[in-house]
């Protein structure tokens, strides 16, 4: 079987899914799991840029370094490259199905779904609040992730 695969989509790429990429790799990394772990946001006004400052000091709380990811914008590529593309909140799903091509291969959820008791929520976005928002995104996040690479060993 190949190296499952799992792309995390927000609206700019530099707060929510790029924790979530994080959050997975580490998750993984610490199960041995090889996962190819990307992410992106369905929008294109951070393009190139690292993520948020408020994001980095949170990941780096958690002793991950995100510093070196760059925001992108999903491309119609990714439904073929990723087998789980994964929206933090119901907005950027409804994008995805609205772009995604009809012979894509990824599945579409939103990271939530795969946390019990959590089905339909959404990771809130932290970019407009105070800083401790990103605490709770990292809580949301991790557990999302947790919860995803469980599926993900399970399905091997």
């Amino acid at each position: 079987m190949s190296m499952p695969s799992v792309l995390f989509v927000c609206l700019g790429n530099i707060c929510r899914s790029p924790l979530a990429e994080a959050a997975l790799r580490d998750a993984a990394g610490r199960a041995g799991v090889q996962v190819l772990i990307d992410s992106a946001g369905t929008g294109d006004w951070h393009i190139g840029h690292a993520p948020d400052r408020r994001a980095q000091a949170t990941a780096a709380r958690a002793g991950i370094d995100i510093s070196q990811l760059r925001a992108r914008q999903v491309a119609v590529e990714d439904f073929h490259r990723f087998d789980f593309i994964i929206a933090m909140d119901g907005q950027n799903l409804a994008d995805l199905r609205r772009i995604a091509p009809a012979d894509g291969r990824a599945r579409l959820s939103l990271l939530l779904d795969h946390v019990p008791g959590r089905e339909g929520q959404s990771v809130a976005d932290p970019y407009f609040g105070e800083a401790g928002g990103f605490d709770i995104t990292w809580r949301d996040v991790t557990a999302g992730a947790h919860a995803l690479l469980q599926r993900i060993i399970g399905q091997e």
